[in-house]
């Protein structure tokens, strides 16, 4: 199962429809280019990203119409009947965006070999299944994403979206302007390039400073590593901010659903609105191991 999956209870929905094999193979032999790929149909449906669909498909986890595949070199419409897993899949819902306040100590993925607590064990019962929108390394706290939409997952990680991830940084020690100005004009850590990144010194407390940091690629432990390439040490990192969405009062733990015209606005989306806010403590009764799908 890819990570960053999470497979919940939800809403009940009409399914594909199946086409007999006869009208399938004349299909897929006539319109090859109608309907769309397989891939994005299943990122669309919130059964993983793009690339690990692709990677389920090839692993022969998916079937159209009775017949297993193993290439996402397919076009399907909604006329074909898709399983996953042994498992139907139904028409994609709306696309739902959330907030979460991660704590220290989870990890970002739907089962971890270490059998460390994971952020999506950790989630309301009544969420449907979502993947988030990159992640926070274990140590890390602060905002995540969630999404129940693969296309919107993909979007919002592209560093052409063009958003700002915002961090406050506590370092052991303290550090100087000029030092700081290395991270501003951009760094090379190991082979690995990090973009220029906005960097303020906020204060210094006791034997710690705290830095606000912006920067709109993400990659992996980047404040971290470039933290530790100027010679200080991160001992704690918070996420405040991904784009126009932000960490505010929500408390450690906590999910709190964006409403539906707010997701339309900053994404382009279409569909109606739904008016509702949903607020729900995580850190109650935890979701027990998901069983291998």
């Amino acid at each position: 199962m890819p990570s960053g999956l999470h497979f919940g209870k939800s809403p009940s929905h009409s399914v594909i429809a199946p086409l007999p094999p006869t009208d399938y193979t004349a299909r897929m032999t006539q319109t090859p280019h109608s309907g769309d790929r397989i891939a994005k149909v299943l990122s669309r449906a919130g059964i993983a990203s793009r690339r690990e669909a692709e990677r389920m498909i090839e692993d022969g986890r998916v079937s159209v119409n009775g017949k297993t595949i193993t290439s996402p070199a397919l076009n399907v419409t909604a006329d074909d009947r898709i399983v996953v897993d042994g498992k139907q899949v139904g028409a994609p819902d709306a696309p739902r965006l959330w907030l979460y306040h991660k704590p220290a100590g989870l990890v970002t993925t739907e089962r971890d070999e270490k059998d460390r607590p994971t952020v999506f064990g950790s989630l309301p019962e009544n969420m449907p299944r979502v993947m988030s929108v990159g992640r926070l390394d274990l140590n890390s706290e602060g905002l995540l994403l969630l999404t129940n939409d693969g296309e919107m997952k993909r979007k919002l990680e592209l560093p052409s979206t063009g958003w700002l991830r915002r961090y406050r940084v506590r370092i052991n020690g303290s550090v100087s302007e000029a030092k700081l100005d290395e991270l501003r004009a951009g760094i090379t850590v190991e082979g690995i390039t990090y973009q220029p990144m906005v960097v303020t010194f906020d204060r210094q407390q006791g034997a710690n400073a705290w830095l606000t940091v912006s920067l709109r690629e993400g990659k992996n432990r980047e404040i971290r590593r470039a933290m530790g390439e100027i010679g200080v040490t991160v001992n704690r990192l918070i996420r405040v901010s991904y784009g126009p969405f932000q960490l505010a009062n929500l408390k450690q733990g906590e999910v709190e659903e964006i409403r539906q015209r707010v997701v339309r606005d900053q994404l382009g989306l279409s569909g109606k609105p739904t008016p509702t806010r949903v607020r729900k403590p995580a850190n109650g009764a935890p979701r027990g191991k998901k069983s291998s799908r």
